[in-house]
């Protein structure tokens, strides 16, 4: 079985909601998944998964989470090759810098070997009907490419 690892920081609970609403989508199609506060797992804990998502929150102007900097720094680290990653996250495009960890996260990913399975999606501040239908079709496309 397909073994899916999210890794989620939520300050508000916005971010933790778009990795449920990703998890769910993941579950209907018959993907196990694990999803985790950041606090709770270290990053060689994707090794263990066929897809690897991190679904984080942009603090301020454009900073990581302070607790997503050692996994951020740690994921670097890794070899994923042959593993299906992806990146969600909420912002608020009150910033210039919006959702900005969303990106960091993406390009942490790509010196991993990992392979991209969907591109990202970005969320201002809370979930909206569209957000939702984008964060569905992110998880269904990375299930498509897993499979």
């Amino acid at each position: 079985m397909t073994v899916a690892k999210i890794v989620f920081a939520s300050l508000t609970g916005n971010t933790e909601e778009i990795a449920d609403v990703v998890a769910e989508t993941l579950e209907d199609l018959a993907i196990e998944v694990e999803m985790e506060e950041v606090g709770a797992v270290e990053a060689e804990d994707f090794e263990s998964a066929d897809i690897c998502i991190v679904a984080t929150y942009t603090y301020s102007e454009g900073d990581l989470p302070e607790e997503m900097k050692d996994f951020y720094e740690e994921l670097q680290e890794l070899d994923l090759t042959g593993k299906i990653y992806g990146v969600v996250g909420s912002g608020d495009t009150f910033y210039k810098n919006f959702a900005t960890s969303v990106n960091r996260f993406e390009e942490a990913f790509e010196k991993t070997g990992a392979i991209k399975g969907a591109d990202f999606v970005k969320v201002d501040t809370n979930a909206e009907e569209e957000d939702i239908q984008n964060l569905e079709a992110f998880a269904k496309k990375i299930a498509a490419v897993a499979n």
